[in-house]
């Protein structure tokens, strides 16, 4: 048997295009030879839905869909993920199923089992878990059809669920298993994946066809990295990350390990660069814009941010504007001006002062008696955001925010300022890997000016500011902000480990105290297990630590 893997990459709620690019894939595997051709998980509505799952149009469209495949499952199957309406009136309204296609018609469904309800998950909101496992008979094979956290509960030291879906589905004595799954991206996943899966078919020793999604839905993005995994557990073949493929598997050639390709090379850099360059190219082409702004200060944030926008949407698209303020150094315009040649894209100088003495002239009767402080620093922050809103309204671009990880986590900017933005493009990446990400961009050649790099940072809100005034060292913190934000250390956990618990102590503060910040930022592409937005949940009015 031949069975086609169709990484693609999806749109929410665009139910034409996204048949239309099924139909496609499936002709596609048609002519290659396929007997299967084997789709991702909620394929036919995008991944995540979220609440549009609680109107019946949606689903009914959703419906409409398969129905559609069903009639194309001509000659070849085609296995498919999809909601379905559940018909008892008990538990939940819907299931989130894979379905198997074939003679024209819906042959079997299999809803999925494990439903994740932890970081950006929420599917136990939504979704009823399976009752009844089955089997689909197709051709002279039996196949296990499962669905994504379906076979996260094996090879795991601290498992989530009393069930493994495959515990009852090998009673049936299945060839191989189907997984039709929407994983998200974070620079270790795919390596975790890899064990995950090889674990499942340790177990079981059975081949796995494993396809995901490829593409990115908002904040939440998809690297495909599909997989065929032999019964011995060895990988046959990963499929690229980042961009759409379908290739074509023979169950014999797979049982016996011909033509095997392995796992990818996985360099965390190249990863997480290439993610940032998808989402943001995505961002902009799924919700119909075109071209992007951002304030290019000299930094090495806003440096990042306009190399990797240019690289998403070409430089002819990106254009930077240059505020200087009487604080702003003759190299941080000079820096700024120069990469914005070296990208090629099209900048702007606009000074500020001016504006900011008008402010503060404005002010001084009601600021009388105060000294200046960070007020004012804002107010240069807050002028710059205005000017940047004024440039997007006026000739539609859209706003990218430049915050790093780091600073978004302890405070160390200006709501309706700095952190102003359609998205945050580097919100998920700490400081320390900002320097990372620059070094590796500059591999081949200077793009991002040196004196960016290893000049050190400053916001340039008053005489000589370093972040170092305010922040502990950068290696310092992030060290810190990762035990507590990605590994959920406690203080006393975090200090045994070396930090020094006066920086502990104030570093979790800052944290926690600035949340309300973070709940009124731009969407931030996630590129790690824990990203600052829609999969970290706290309360914003709370004690602890605070």
């Amino acid at each position: 048997m031949n069975i086609a893997l169709a990484q693609i990459n999806v749109h929410v709620g665009n139910f034409d295009a996204n048949l239309k690019k099924m139909l496609d894939y499936t002709e596609r595997a048609k002519r290659q030879g396929a007997d299967i051709v084997v789709f991702p998980e909620l394929a036919t509505v995008g991944y995540p839905p979220r609440d549009f799952l609680e109107f019946d149009d949606f689903i009914d469209k959703a419906n409409v869909v398969v129905q559609e495949l069903a009639k194309a499952a001509d000659g070849i199957a085609i296995v498919v993920g999809s909601p379905t309406k559940n018909p008892v009136v008990e538990g939940k309204d819907l299931y989130n199923s894979a379905y198997f296609l074939a003679n024209g018609r819906i042959q079997q469904v299999q809803h999925k089992t494990l439903l994740p309800t932890y970081d950006i998950f929420d599917e136990y909101r939504y979704f009823e878990p399976a009752a009844e496992w089955n089997v689909v008979r197709y051709q002279d094979k039996t196949i296990a059809m499962i669905v994504c956290e379906d076979s996260w509960n094996v090879g795991n030291e601290n498992p989530l669920y009393k069930i493994n879906p495959m515990d009852l589905l090998m009673e049936h004595t299945p060839d191989f298993i189907i997984n039709i799954s929407a994983s998200p991206f974070s620079f270790d996943h795919a390596a975790e994946r890899v064990m995950v899966l090889q674990a499942n078919v340790d177990l079981y020793n059975l081949p796995m066809y494993y396809v995901n999604h490829v593409g990115a839905q908002t904040e939440v993005l998809f690297d495909g990295g599909s997989l065929v995994i032999n019964q011995r557990g060895e990988v046959v073949d990963e499929m690229p990350y980042f961009e759409e493929c379908l290739r074509v598997y023979n169950t014999e050639e797979v049982k016996d390990g011909d033509e095997m390709t392995g796992e990818r090379e996985r360099d965390k850099m190249t990863l997480i660069h290439d993610a940032l360059v998808m989402g943001i190219r995505q961002y902009f082409t799924k919700l119909g814009f075109r071209r992007a702004i951002l304030g290019l200060s000299g930094g090495i944030d806003s440096a990042l941010v306009a190399v990797l926008a240019s690289r998403a949407l070409g430089p002819e698209n990106v254009r930077c504007v240059l505020m200087p303020s009487q604080h702003s150094s003759d190299h941080s315009v000079n820096d700024a001006r120069q990469l914005a040649q070296n990208l090629g894209c099209q900048y702007d100088i606009v000074p500020i002062e001016s504006v900011y003495h008008s402010y503060i002239d404005l002010l001084r009767p009601h600021f009388f008696g105060y000294k200046e402080g960070l007020a004012e620093e804002n107010l240069q922050a807050r002028i710059r955001g205005m000017i940047l809103m004024a440039f997007s309204n006026k000739f539609g671009n859209i706003l990218l925010n430049t915050s790093n990880k780091s600073e978004m986590a302890v405070g160390y900017g200006t709501l309706y300022g700095d952190m102003a933005g359609g998205l945050s493009v580097i919100g998920d990446v700490y400081k320390t890997e900002c320097f990372e990400l620059a070094r590796f961009i500059n591999k081949d050649g200077e793009v991002i000016p040196d004196n960016i790099i290893t000049k050190p940072p400053s916001a340039e809100l008053r005489p000589d500011q370093l972040d170092s005034d305010s922040l502990p060292p950068y290696e310092e913190l992030d060290a810190v902000l990762y035990q507590y934000i990605e590994l959920h250390q406690s203080p006393q956990d975090i200090i045994e480990a070396g930090a020094d618990p006066l920086l502990v102590q104030k570093a979790l503060r800052l944290v926690n105290i600035n949340e309300f910040k973070r709940h009124q930022t731009a969407p931030v592409l996630r590129v790690s297990k824990k990203a600052f937005g829609m999969g970290r949940r706290f309360p914003i009015v709370a004690k602890y630590l605070s």
